[in-house]
């Protein structure tokens, strides 16, 4: 682990170097590039200095207490000692997160999809109050939710939702929402107060860069209609609603969200550039060697990820076997209670593969 610390604190005094020579600093492309690996660099390398300073302290100390002679500086000193022996752990296990590869879309936006599936209006119901809960919990990120299509359940709710969400390390934190969620709770319809069970789909798709996806025009077929549903003054009085059906693939993109029909068109093309993406990326994924992992560092998209049981107020990740009753607090937004235990599993599942290579 240390001498691949060597490594990563040598090349970030290279990069260092290199933003500093003229020819680099005219270069926007290469300039943007540099700076966004000196700013990766940077965490590790100033976690590792920390660790390297705080190991020499406690090496410094010990020696120090063979030929103190004083009571009292003696027990300031072993003090010290049990403090730093107590936190260089914590700090080398941090080390050894920082080293796992990363995923190269945990630092991109994403976009949010959420369809309802088997259920009928529950899982419409359950569609929509899911979408708020995403909402809200971005909201606490700091981040930026943007409605991009809405298509309206039969009795409220919502067959669909699509959103754009971008800010800090967005896909880091949502990659792990996609696949099937089931909700088991009593309808308000149901008179005899049976449990019924429907489940809805979450995809969570990284923003995808301009060049990384070609689109011959040639393959779309645009369409242009009224918006229907909520969505303002200009709903069913201009066409303002765009859909694109992309037909080498099948994928049929709906926009109504924006305000005229220039900027749901263009809303609709960056939607389909990120699926188009995502297509590209499921077909690498199929033929890695190592499907199962590389499925996990990117949302892996299984059957019932998660159940969300109401009269019972629980919530089971299956795939890590996690059950948590604070249903009512995650459906408010506070995601964490089902975050970070995923985050820290995964870390856990690749520091693993990695001390075994």
């Amino acid at each position: 682990m240390f001498s691949k610390l060597d490594q990563v604190e040598s090349r970030y005094e290279e990069v260092n170097m290199s933003l500093q020579r003229p020819d680099v600093a005219s270069d926007q492309k290469q300039y943007r590039s540099l700076m966004k690996e000196l700013s990766d660099l940077e965490k590790i390398v100033l976690l590792y200095r920390d660790f390297k300073k705080k190991s020499e302290n406690l090496k410094s100390s010990k020696l120090l207490l063979t030929s103190e002679s004083d009571a009292d500086m003696k027990e300031m000193i072993r003090e010290e000692i049990r403090e730093l022996e107590a936190e260089l752990p914590g700090i080398e296990e941090q080390l050894k997160i920082a080293l796992i590869p990363k995923d190269p879309n945990d630092d991109k936006n994403i976009l949010l999809e959420i369809r309802a599936g088997a259920g009928g209006d529950e899982a419409s119901l359950f569609a929509d109050e899911l979408f708020r809960a995403y909402a809200s919990y971005a909201s606490t990120q700091g981040w930026k939710a943007e409605l991009m299509s809405y298509t309206d359940g039969n009795v409220g709710g919502a067959k669909e939702v699509i959103a754009m969400i971008s800010g800090e390390s967005v896909y880091s934190k949502m990659k792990y929402e996609s696949g099937v969620h089931r909700v088991q709770r009593v309808p308000k319809t149901e008179a005899a107060g049976r449990i019924h069970t429907s489940t809805i789909t979450v995809a969570i798709i990284p923003e995808a860069e301009v060049n990384d996806v070609k689109i011959d025009m040639k393959d779309i077929k645009i369409d242009v209609m009224r918006a229907s549903g909520a969505g303002g003054q200009s709903v069913n009085r201009t066409e303002s609603a765009v859909r694109l059906h992309h037909i080498p693939t099948g994928i049929l993109v709906h926009c109504q969200e924006g305000k005229s029909q220039h900027s749901n068109k263009e809303r609709a093309f960056q939607i389909l550039q990120m699926k188009l993406q995502r297509l590209e990326d499921d077909k690498v994924l199929k033929e890695a060697s190592d499907a199962r992992l590389d499925q996990i560092g990117t949302g892996d998209r299984s059957e019932r990820i998660r159940t969300y049981n109401f009269p019972q107020t629980r919530i089971t990740d299956h795939r890590i076997g996690l059950t948590i009753h604070q249903l009512d607090q995650v459906m408010s937004g506070q995601l964490e209670y089902l975050v970070d235990p995923l985050i820290a599993h995964f870390q856990a599942e690749a520091l693993k593969k990695q001390t075994s290579n």
